[in-house]
């Protein structure tokens, strides 16, 4: 199981909205994203095969979905996935198995002190 996908685990997907996430963003046809989401996929997308290319218009574009505070939010976990990517595959780490966050979920809370 990869990184992600253990994090929309411990975020509450069940497996098969996982499998179904996975399968539309491997798709080219984003359209039944949220436009705030499309945008966030297209800059990850271009920082992952050009850096170099990313202009200060790219980021300002995830500004406008996601205010300054959210793009830099945004901007940050792309780069560090990112990052951390290519140090698993510079290494050859292999990807567990299982989620490694099984268990760790908070407990459910009924709403009362």
């Amino acid at each position: 199981m990869g990184h992600t996908e253990m994090k929309l685990a411990v975020a509450g997907l069940g497996d098969n909205a996982i499998t179904d996430l996975r399968r539309r963003l491997a798709d080219n046809d984003w359209s039944s994203f949220r436009p705030a989401e499309r945008a966030a996929f297209t800059f990850a997308r271009k920082q992952a095969r050009r850096p170099d290319a990313v202009t200060p218009r790219d980021v300002q574009r995830l500004v406008e979905h996601f205010g300054r505070e959210r793009a830099v939010d945004v901007v940050w976990w792309i780069c560090q996935c990112h990052y951390m990517t290519r140090i698993a595959d510079a290494f050859q780490l292999p990807l567990e198995q299982e989620n490694v966050f099984d268990g760790f979920l908070p407990p459910k809370t009924t709403g009362r002190p």
